[in-house]
């Protein structure tokens, strides 16, 4: 009985951080417009990025723990490390000023993760 509430916290912990990470994203596309707009969107999108980059790695840890213990399958786990991946090519982008590639992969990056939210 221990054991299936266990996995059902550790389902639900998975599925709090793919919801975080999918929030994360979507509020970097809306102070992305700020950037356009205003003198702190900037500010916002810096320090959203570094939030969003937070959540990914929080999405890789909420997929191990509910694979490692359980013996489940490690598809979540792959599904997580490619997010963080993308999350760091994304903020290299960033930062070296390539919109061209920096906002359609924003866009996949969320459409991923809606998908990835969808499916839990």
């Amino acid at each position: 009985m221990a054991t299936q509430a266990t996995a059902q916290r550790r389902f639900s912990f998975l599925q709090i951080a793919i919801a975080l990470q999918t929030l994360t994203i979507f509020l970097q596309a809306v102070s992305a417009g700020l950037l356009l707009t205003s003198a702190y969107g900037e500010t916002l999108h810096s320090v959203g990025a570094r939030v969003m980059y937070g959540a990914s790695m929080l999405y890789v840890l909420a997929a191990v723990l509910a694979w490692k213990p359980g013996g489940g399958s490690p598809r979540p786990v792959w599904h997580a490390s490619g997010f963080l991946v993308l999350a760091s090519v994304q903020v290299v982008l960033g930062i070296a000023h390539v919109p061209s590639v920096h906002l359609p992969l924003g866009v996949l990056m969320f459409g991923l993760s809606v998908l990835a939210l969808a499916r839990r």
